[in-house]
């Protein structure tokens, strides 16, 4: 066999093409992951149409809010977990000589191969020439659509052609119901047969169905195919169980190229206006058009959102940001404000985290509410659905208010897996992450800031209200009042480090007064009361009524808001209370000993040692408060709980935490490079360079093959909108403090602001420029750091920036 070009190397392309050459296995799962199309409903991998699932290559189709849960036995106990499930294949096409093996890059002679991602377009082309054993040559394009406008279609166009003398191929097609979840190796010994009941069969001869359900979620399955040529292909149906099969002969003249079309839909019984999954697939693949008409429907939608979301940054920080883009739009589109559904931490392009809903909604959230706040609010309404499991969740642990759980899935119960697998050790460890009570904070927090920026009131006043008023609760009910300190403290917790899980020996896990999240709780009561204060007096009397909330509750929650406990140590803000006392690590070390140090924790553990005893982090805690918070504001927050951060104990603080960070999630070198270019330091754009390559260069070590890293992708583009602009929304306008970095001296973006569509900003050499549209609504009000300016609809306003 030969190949061509680097594995998982994408070659130089145009600002709005990602290319791949040549074909190497061990770089296709990565490709498979970067090349995943979608449209915010389903999406599936860019696996190769004539390639199973083996060491190499993952096909995987996954549709938005679809678990299954599952029990399996490992290390002696029943471990339960849910998973977004892996639905049939419906990519399979596959093509040989007569007589001949099926052709793959594994089976036969690679003349050339390479793969282009379409941004613009939203299409995968795959180019690929085989030499065969007689000799002769052929070409195979494949063009793939998931289609934008109509979330149930897709389509795969394959053009084959004879390069030079005739040739018969066989012709398969098929839609596979017998996969399974097995794109994680370390689920291996996971159970991961979700699929159940699968039945199959084919009406008229161009058209195959295949229904199926899950096992334990009962979701109904329906999927429907049709297979057309333009050349003489009659077509035989095969019944194979589990898997729908059309089979073909083809005679391929020299030189001609002969174009065959799969066109598939997909439902599910989540589908809202539908009775049946099979009868709507099948009556929707039969009135679909042609590929031509579904490209140009295709094309008008990815259009329309990128008027919507477009960035502007030159060279090729531009052209991965513009990827980064392409992978949230397909995973969070319009379509998504529809379905009751989360962010999913890994997109819809793998199973890593199982696809379940973490905390990495708040990156990409604040992307999403300045292009698509209906889908924002979608996504937050996912959350308030749950507030009663959440209320649930407090109360079994005795506390009132609203825990929402470290891991989402279907119903809102907690799903993090109570074991994890060290692969460097092979040894199975418990799981606390549970105890990252914080991801209520952050959904706080993005209900503020999706309120601040579309102006909705009403859902600030209703649903908003109502979750922020039981998280709120929830930490006032958390705090405990500690004499010695005559402070509020919160025990038992872990912050976002995630190495950190208990003391060093302690019987139990769980840590006292998080920093991060003893502030952002401080936070939470104080923005919670605010927005009962600002409520219509009989919506606040219904809201106070439905929830028993008094004038003594909120009484306390303005007391807990004031006095909460943050520890320090040797001038700077301690991680947690004792973190100080914990030894330190001999970072030059293991790094001369492991080169990759990323997940030391693991490599802690198979030492038989524990990152517990070390300061050490995983990625960034602390310093996540610089990028909720702009440093005034984290400024006013220290203070309201009588504390004093002026910038000298803060930069102390950024540069402790920065020598004691390992960069284990791809989080972190974008929280600290926004941190330090807000801080205006030296350095930023290397960690800015490690978030934008996070996934592209998989820098966590064969992890982006699983699914992308969605909220590193979202935080990206929020670096450039709203971390180096310092953009806020806030009381009522757009605060603007822009850092000058020399990497990015120019680049713009166009923003959706309180109901201004298309307001587009600008910075180029120390100047902004910002448009905004012709409408009759309100002028926007911009606040710079030396000045106010009021810009009219219709206006643009040109303005020198501060030095």
């Amino acid at each position: 066999m030969n190949t061509a070009g680097p594995a998982g190397k994408s070659t130089a392309a145009t600002p709005w093409t990602w290319q791949y050459d040549g074909y190497q296995p061990e770089g296709e799962r990565l490709r498979e992951s970067l090349c995943t199309l979608g449209n915010g409903y389903v999406a599936t991998r860019g696996a190769l149409p004539e390639c199973a699932a083996d060491d190499a290559h993952y096909p995987g189709t996954y549709v938005a809010g679809c678990y299954n849960r599952l029990t399996s036995h490992v290390a002696g106990r029943f471990v339960e977990n849910e998973d977004m499930v892996n639905l049939p294949n419906w990519l399979v096409l596959r093509f040989r000589p007569v007589d001949g093996p099926w052709l793959t890059p594994r089976t036969a002679t690679v003349l050339g191969h390479g793969h282009v991602l379409h941004l613009e377009t939203g299409v995968l082309e795959r180019r690929t020439r085989y030499r065969l054993a007689d000799g002769r040559a052929l070409s195979v394009r494949q063009v793939r659509i998931v289609h934008m406008a109509d979330p149930h279609l897709a389509v795969l166009r394959t053009e084959v052609t004879a390069e030079d003398a005739a040739m018969v191929l066989d012709i398969e097609a098929a839609l596979d119901g017998g996969v399974a979840n097995q794109g994680v190796r370390r689920y291996g010994d996971l159970e991961n047969h979700h699929l159940t009941d699968v039945h199959t069969g084919a009406v008229p001869a161009d058209t195959v169905w295949l229904r199926c359900r899950t096992r334990t979620s009962d979701i109904r399955v329906g999927m429907a195919g049709r297979l057309t040529a333009d050349a003489d292909l009659t077509l035989r149906y095969r019944d194979e169980g589990v898997r729908a099969v059309q089979e073909g002969r083809l005679e391929l003249s020299p030189r001609r190229t002969v174009t065959i079309d799969k066109t598939i839909a997909l439902h599910t019984s989540r589908d809202p206006a539908i009775s049946d999954p099979l009868r709507a697939a099948l009556d929707r693949v039969g009135t679909a058009p042609g590929f031509s008409e579904l490209l140009r429907t295709h094309r008008t939608a990815w259009g329309q959102m990128w008027r919507r979301a477009d960035i502007d940054v030159p060279g090729e920080p531009g052209r991965i940001l513009r990827l980064h883009l392409f992978h949230v739009l397909q995973t969070l589109s319009p379509h998504t404000a529809e379905l009751d559904v989360g962010v999913p931490a890994r997109g819809l392009h793998g199973e890593a985290y199982r696809g379940h809903i973490f905390w990495d909604e708040l990156f990409v959230l604040r992307y999403l509410d300045l292009h698509f706040p209906e889908v924002s609010r979608a996504l937050l309404e996912y959350r308030h659905r749950r507030l009663e499991r959440a209320c649930a969740a407090a109360r079994t642990i005795g506390r009132r208010g609203a825990l929402y759980p470290w891991q989402s899935g279907s119903d809102g119960r907690e799903e993090t897996q109570t074991l994890h697998l060290n692969p460097r050790s092979g040894r199975w460890l418990p799981d606390n992450s549970q105890l990252q009570r914080h991801v209520g904070s952050a959904i706080a927090y993005n209900v503020w800031q999706y309120c601040e920026a579309s102006g909705d009131t009403g859902f600030l006043h209703t649903k908003g209200a109502e979750m922020l008023l039981q998280i709120a609760r929830f930490w006032a009910d958390s705090a405990t009042y500690d004499e010695r300190l005559d402070r509020y403290r919160i025990r038992g917790v872990m912050g976002p480090d995630e190495y950190h899980d208990s003391y060093p020996g302690a019987a139990e896990p769980g840590l006292d007064d998080n920093a991060y999240t003893n502030v952002t709780a401080a936070w939470v009561l104080a923005r919670a009361r605010e927005v009962l204060r600002a409520l219509p007096e009989p919506r606040h009397l219904e809201l106070a009524e439905r929830t028993g909330l008094d004038g003594t509750e909120l009484a306390h929650w303005e007391e807990v808001s004031h006095r909460m406990y943050v520890p320090f140590h040797d001038g700077v803000i301690s991680q947690f209370n004792g973190y100080g006392d914990l030894a330190e690590l001999d970072w030059d070390g293991y790094r001369e000993r492991y080169a990759d140090i990323r997940r030391l924790d693991r490599i802690l553990e198979a030492e038989g040692d524990t990152v517990n005893r070390y300061k050490a982090s995983k990625q960034a805690d602390v310093l996540m408060l610089g990028y909720l918070f702009s440093p005034s504001e984290l400024r006013s927050l220290f203070g309201q709980l009588g504390y004093r951060l002026d910038e000298g104990i803060w930069s102390r603080t950024v540069d402790y935490y920065l020598a004691r960070t390992s960069h284990g999630s791809t989080l972190s070198g974008l929280v600290h490079g926004w941190v330090l270019a807000r801080a205006r330091r030296a350095g930023a754009w290397v960690f800015c360079q490690e978030a934008l390559r996070g996934d592209i260069a998989d820098l966590q070590g064969g992890t982006t093959g699983e699914g992308i890293h969605l909220g590193a992708m979202a935080g990206t583009l929020d670096l450039v909108q709203r971390g180096l602009p310092g953009l806020e929304t806030r009381s009522g306008a757009l605060w603007l403090d822009p850092v000058p970095v020399p990497e990015l001296s120019s680049y713009g973006f166009v923003i959706r602001y309180q109901g201004h569509w298309g307001v587009r900003l600008r910075l180029r050499h120390k100047r902004m420029e910002i448009t905004v549209p012709p409408s009759d609504r309100q002028p926007i009000d911009v606040q710079l750091a030396d000045r106010s300016v009021r810009v009219q609809p219709g206006e643009t306003v040109r303005l020198t920036l501060a030095q």
